[in-house]
């Protein structure tokens, strides 16, 4: 689905991080963890075709991402940001409206499709109680949510989630991530950025860990996420403990 070789990336002429590849195939969740200032929402934005590619090459769906219109990469590519703080108080069925923009014409109204395909994005969620409540007065992870539902209105291939529970309450973040393991068994292709260690062990296939804008490691969870590469990402001793069979716990050796 998601094909990166030898990306280098950054703003202009400054280059923020180098060497990166990876391919994210069908149905597979991987996390890309790091510190403060290592690059992750940059190399999102390149790969969201935000930003151009500085070397290396990038491609969905064989096709070469820069050969891509932003409607193109719209169906093929779904986003969803840190945070989100509406101007406006539009209710949240329109808000999840607005990710069929890609698909319906320039002067043109949303139609029985496009709303058959947000009302849709609100019941996988589970939250299509709030249709009609304004995105302004709802809570931080029930906004979340619904930046989740209206990438799904895209019905693109790949959801792309830049640290979905940054900022959110411990039952919020719970809530996000119960939907982001749903819609992982259901088969889609995931790619969410993450400070947590603990997070990437519990809702991710593989885990894509950045340093200084390069790649530290790439693998499975479980041998990605050891204590030594931890904390040569962070700079702090820490200790894995298992909590069962599937989960581990990161915490400070200390």
């Amino acid at each position: 689905m998601l094909d990166v070789r030898d990306l280098a990336f950054g703003f202009g002429t400054r280059r923020v991080g180098s060497g990166i590849t990876f391919s994210l195939a069908r149905g597979e969740t991987l996390a890309v963890l790091g510190g403060n200032g290592a690059g992750k929402t940059t190399l999102f934005r390149t790969l969201l075709g935000l930003l151009p590619p500085q070397a290396g090459s990038l491609s969905v769906g064989g096709v070469a991402l820069p050969e891509l219109t932003p409607s193109e990469r719209a169906r093929r590519l779904a986003y969803v940001p840190q945070q989100h703080v509406p101007a406006f108080g539009f209710s949240v069925l329109e808000a999840v409206l607005m990710g069929r923009a890609s698909l319906v014409g320039t002067f043109a109204r949303p139609g029985s499709d496009d709303y058959r395909a947000a009302h849709g994005a609100l019941a996988t969620l589970r939250i299509d109680a709030l249709a009609q409540r304004p995105v302004t007065e709802i809570s931080g992870g029930e906004r979340q949510l619904v930046m989740i539902a209206r990438a799904l209105a895209q019905q693109a291939a790949v959801l792309v989630l830049d640290e979905p529970t940054a900022s959110l309450d411990f039952g919020n973040r719970a809530r996000v991530l119960g939907e982001i393991d749903r819609l992982r068994e259901s088969g889609m292709t995931i790619l969410f950025s993450t400070h947590e260690p603990d997070q990437a062990l519990a809702h991710a296939d593989r885990a894509l860990l950045l340093a200084d804008g390069r790649m530290l490691a790439l693998d499975r969870v479980e041998r990605a996420l050891t204590a030594e590469n931890i904390e040569r990402l962070y700079r702090t001793p820490v200790r894995l403990v298992r909590i069962d069979n599937r989960r581990y716990a990161c915490v400070p050796a200390a």
